[in-house]
């Protein structure tokens, strides 16, 4: 494998990665405070369908953006109200809200637009388009490191840097802001905190509405940014992709940050490398290689990262006393 091929491999792991990790940020917040969320991956869907329904009409991916930031803040809150209003049971609300999105949009879709569920091909305005960085095709033919710049740092889409910038800010809020301590603590014990006067509720709804604005931004970026345009069932399970990289990173955002590196890595070595030669073992299989991702997951979950506690109060509605 040549310097090159290393560089594509790595510049479509950053590119995989970045639906999984605001997925993963999201959650992180909102399990941080004791909700727990399998809707990830409906959030994302319902967003990735709007922004591409609304960028197409629009011809603009920043009002694509805005519609899929709204359209999953409108099911965090549907959630939120069945878990945190109603204390129901936070996993059938989050599955609920998978089936809600898939059958949604595949509906809607065909009724608009009569492409089989999809939206229109996208182009132009109406994408996130890769930026070059300053300097970049200056650097080109630095050894190495002008390499590096141009083909991994550079060239990405405006929501692939916001990505990565929401991990510092999720770190810095998380554990350095008045805020980020009272979220915490409402995971782990709600009784405490409400009985020093801070409401357990207006955390838990302000936790899960972050979580509907970093699942809009993975969304509008499925559709909008990596694609160019809503396809059906896009999210093809990164939102579950996710939760797993959140339970290995034991639900701190720095080791999120690198374990869906790692799977955005998985993922791009299945699309990269269809059928690879082996000594002895001869050809593997083209779908061996479309479930690793997935094998490699359960076997990771299982058997490296040791046991992962969650926070102590996580899915149990609250009621004060």
């Amino acid at each position: 494998m040549d310097f090159e091929t290393i560089l594509q491999v790595l510049d479509m792991s950053v590119r995989y990665s970045i639906p999984l990790l605001l997925a993963c940020l999201a959650g992180l917040f909102s399990e941080r405070a004791g909700i727990f969320d399998i809707g990830l991956e409906g959030k994302m869907l319902a967003s990735a369908f709007a922004a591409g329904a609304a960028a197409f009409v629009s011809g603009s991916a920043l009002i694509g953006l805005l519609a899929g930031i709204f359209t999953s803040i409108v099911l965090s809150a549907i959630h939120g109200v069945a878990s945190i209003t109603f204390k129901g049971n936070q996993l059938i609300s989050g599955v609920a809200i998978n089936f809600l999105a898939s059958g949604m949009t595949a509906l809607v879709g065909q009724n608009w637009f009569r492409q089989g569920g999809q939206t229109p091909a996208l182009s132009g305005s109406a994408r996130f388009n890769d930026i070059t960085l300053p300097f970049a095709e200056l650097l080109i033919d630095v050894p190495i490191f002008g390499k590096i710049y141009y083909e991994l740092i550079s060239g990405h889409n405006l929501l692939v840097y916001i990505a990565f910038l929401v991990v510092p800010l999720t770190w810095w809020i998380l554990f350095r802001t008045r805020f980020g301590l009272r979220l915490r603590a409402v995971g782990e014990n709600p009784a405490a905190v409400d009985t020093s006067g801070v409401s357990v509720i207006k955390q838990r709804y302000a936790a899960v509405a972050i979580c509907g604005i970093l699942c809009g931004i993975a969304g509008a970026y499925l559709s909008t940014g990596i694609g160019a345009g809503f396809i059906k069932e896009m999210s093809a399970g990164k939102g579950f992709i996710a939760l797993a990289a959140l339970i290995f990173a034991k639900w701190r955002p720095v080791p999120a940050l690198w374990a869906c590196l790692l799977f955005g890595f998985l993922a791009a070595i299945e699309t990269r490398f269809q059928s690879i030669e082996l000594p002895i073992v001869g050809t593997i299989p083209p779908q061996l290689m479309l479930a690793l991702p997935y094998i490699l997951t359960v076997i990771i979950l299982a058997g490296f990262i040791g046991k992962a506690i969650p926070p102590k109060a996580g899915g149990e509605p609250y009621t004060k006393e």
